[in-house]
């Protein structure tokens, strides 16, 4: 188990044909790990890289097992983690099979540039391999969906990343709005 004290680390689950998916970023505070601490000898099948560096905290696994056996609070605090990374979890799985690409590169950039905004600016630092290798697929295709984005005069490509000129519209891009089947034709 690990606590994330600096930076963003990405957890992502690899394809034997060497395809990744993320299926979460960590920030500061974030916890890692909690969905095995009470599962050994299980291994999460995850990798966990580093997109900016990062400083993690190592915690013993049956330290922090007997601090929840002896104090309610950090017992309701692990229920509360668990809670959240299996609804999140949950939502990437639905997120990740039946979204379009486009809609996975769009939360993407969107997830990075608002990590490191800087003033009203938004700009995500990464190259279109890492963009493919981040939502699952090949350069070709996110290229094609950067292209569709750009000439919609949502991002500009530009050496050194990704400016995002309307984030509203690329928001809307990345979780369109469900149909309203309550509304009459």
């Amino acid at each position: 188990m690990e606590l994330d004290v600096a930076g963003v680390v990405r957890v992502h689950v690899s394809a034997p044909d060497g395809r990744t998916l993320t299926v979460r970023y960590c920030r500061t505070g974030a916890l890692l790990g909690v969905l095995s601490l009470y599962a050994e000898p299980f291994v999460m099948p995850v990798t966990i890289q580093a997109v900016v560096d990062s400083d993690l905290v190592a915690i013993r696994p049956a330290v922090v097992r007997r601090l929840a056996d002896r104090d309610l609070r950090v017992a309701r605090a692990l229920l509360l983690e668990l809670s959240e990374r299996a609804a999140a979890f949950a939502a990437e799985i639905g997120g990740s099979a039946f979204s379009s690409v486009r809609q996975r590169v769009a939360r993407h950039l969107l997830d990075l540039a608002t990590h490191r905004q800087r003033g009203s600016e938004l700009i995500a630092q990464v190259s279109q391999q890492e963009l493919a290798d981040a939502v699952g697929t090949v350069r070709e295709v996110v290229v094609r969906a950067l292209r569709e984005l750009r000439h919609g005069d949502v991002l500009e490509t530009r050496r050194g990343g990704i400016r995002i000129v309307a984030p509203d519209r690329l928001l809307a891009e990345a979780y369109p709005q469900p149909p309203d089947w309550n509304s009459g034709p």
